[in-house]
């Protein structure tokens, strides 16, 4: 009878839940509601738990405490989108518990899972029901009820699975949204999927396929975000482990064992990171991180002799580093995100620090947002996230960097150039706060993209690559025509407040296509500025910006 489960099994756990959501990622993408090519939710909560994984495999200890803290920052540093940076809070409010545990029962799990509802609803402003919040809830009241059963792990994790499905089935009926595009809430799925990896490595079914019936109108998402995407930052924190140490041991003992050369890697990773200890019994190449090299050494004798020994020491050169980059700050520094290369050449043009790539279908991670900000060589950097699905990771980077970090709530590319033109390196912190954040308001933003699925929205019958326009919250135009979607577009958002009209042309849109538009729209609307800049950005026709 399986009453409790030790640290080994969670981890499995970890991993299992991680591989099975990556392997129907997809499917969680196309629940995503809009009907844009946007729909990243899979995505974004894979990527988070394929960072919990990468913490928990590198994990040398199955203690609790160790592999709670590793799922924690994992997630945290690899959350992407609301989706994502919501997971995170979730397992960071279960890990919490586990910690304190030496074995994981059926109560244990029960609190763990109150705990990560409480973190997980006060991660987000204004929460809404008929979400991935409202399943996990629902999960943990379920498992609360049932706590003081006499109950084997599996059943337990069996229960609550179910009480989370049956709550999944009704999210239509808490947000209407859901209910005319015909789904479940992505997120809801999504973390069920990952709790259903877990139940499996309980049951002994590790590769189990599973099925969905969530009543969707079948349609693969868009590309999804590169998971190898890299950012090249000079992480200059101060470092844990202060000396590098590298050597060969040579001539083996004869009493030396294959085990003997396992133990002496444990034995390095409770002393120090970034260990490598490769080779057999001829020959052992040996690489760590840790502040006792002469411990290092003395473990490495037991075996035999050491040969070609390099410590440096890392505590210098970081030091060197740090001060150079604390003589060189300036007041403030700029860091926006966005997809497309002539996008990023004119926030670059704008004197923005530091552009990261990302935005529709592709969000930076929290970690990847502090290490752009880390990059820059000032106290207080402004954050603009340019996506309303990329401002709660921003908000997440806080924990992650020691700048200040201010995030300007931009929602989309116009809102972000717009912040961005009205900052002012001679003003206060204050006053630039005031007027960045004033300056979003005073910007309209439509966008010209492709249906991905059929579906019915806003009183529109979409079919899978009808032309459509978007403003802020509705499709509001649709067609066949791109050129024509876009000036219905315009019409539909103009008012007489408005003097410019910008065009950022997409990477598939030719520069002679956007001038005839631009003239058409001159010619309607004469008391306007029309310009048009290409923007290189991926799956928008245009994006429109009216001020």
């Amino acid at each position: 009878m399986q009453k409790s489960i030790n640290g080994a099994t969670l981890r499995k756990m970890i991993l299992n839940g991680a591989k099975l959501l990556d392997t129907n990622k997809e499917h969680v993408d196309s629940l995503n509601v809009f009907p844009v090519p946007d729909g990243d939710t899979g995505t974004n909560m894979s990527l988070t738990m394929l960072s919990a994984a990468k913490e928990v495999t590198n994990c040398p200890s199955n203690g609790l405490d160790a592999l709670s803290d590793a799922i924690s920052k994992g997630a945290l540093r690899g959350a992407r989108g609301n989706s994502g940076v919501i997971l995170s809070q979730i397992l960071k409010g279960m890990t919490t518990v586990l910690a304190q545990n030496q074995e994981i029962t059926s109560k244990t799990l029960g609190k763990a899972l109150a705990a990560g509802t409480e973190i997980a609803y006060k991660a987000v402003t204004k929460p809404k029901e008929g979400t991935i919040l409202t399943v996990v809830r629902a999960m943990s009241e379920h498992a609360k009820s049932i706590t003081k059963k006499s109950m084997e792990i599996p059943a337990f994790l069996e229960s609550i699975i179910a009480a989370g499905e049956e709550t999944l089935k009704q999210t239509p009926e808490m947000l209407p949204v859901l209910k005319k595009a015909g789904v479940v809430d992505a997120g809801g799925r999504g973390l069920l999927i990952i709790f259903q990896g877990f139940y499996h490595v309980l049951i002994g079914q590790e590769d189990t396929n599973i099925a969905f019936d969530d009543n969707i109108n079948s349609a693969q998402s868009g590309s999804a975000y590169d998971e190898q995407a890299h950012f090249d930052y000079n992480d200059l924190a101060e470092i844990e482990f202060g000396y590098c140490t590298e050597f060969f041991i040579v001539h083996l003992n004869k009493k030396t064992t294959e085990a003997d050369i396992d133990r002496f890697r444990e034995n390095l990773m409770t002393i120090g990171d970034s260990v490598l200890v490769i080779g057999d019994l001829n020959m052992v190449k040996v690489h760590v991180h840790s502040n006792e090299p002469g411990v290092v050494l003395t473990y490495a004798l037991e075996l035999g002799e050491i040969d070609r020994v390099k410590i440096e020491n890392m505590l210098e050169q970081n030091r060197a580093l740090i001060a150079q980059k604390k003589q060189d700050l300036k007041p403030y520094g700029l860091v926006a995100v966005c997809a497309g290369e002539g996008l990023t050449n004119i926030f670059k043009d704008l004197l923005v620090d530091n552009v990261i790539e990302g935005g529709q279908t592709m969000n930076p991670s929290a970690d990847d947002i502090a290490k752009a900000c880390d990059a820059v060589p000032a106290k207080d950097v402004f954050v603009f996230p340019n996506n309303k699905n990329i401002i709660l990771a921003a908000e997440q980077a806080k924990v992650l960097t020691k700048h200040n970090l201010h995030i300007i709530p931009t929602k989309d590319i116009p809102q972000g150039l717009s912040a961005v033109l009205a900052f002012n390196p001679e003003d206060t912190l204050d006053n630039n706060l005031t007027n960045m954040n004033e300056a979003i308001g005073n910007v309209k933003t439509g966008m010209v993209t492709y249906a991905v699925r059929s579906s019915h929205v806003d009183n529109f019958d979409l079919k899978e690559g009808d032309i459509i326009g978007v403003d802020a919250k509705n499709i509001i135009a649709k067609g066949e025509k791109v050129e024509n979607v876009t000036a219905e577009l315009v019409d539909k958002m103009m008012d007489s407040s408005v003097c410019n009209i910008t065009l950022y042309f997409g990477n598939e849109v030719k520069e002679e296509e956007a001038n005839e538009i631009a003239s058409r729209l001159s010619e309607k609307y004469n008391r306007c500025d029309v310009d048009i800049h290409y923007g290189g950005q991926p799956l928008y026709y245009y994006i429109v910006a009216l001020e």
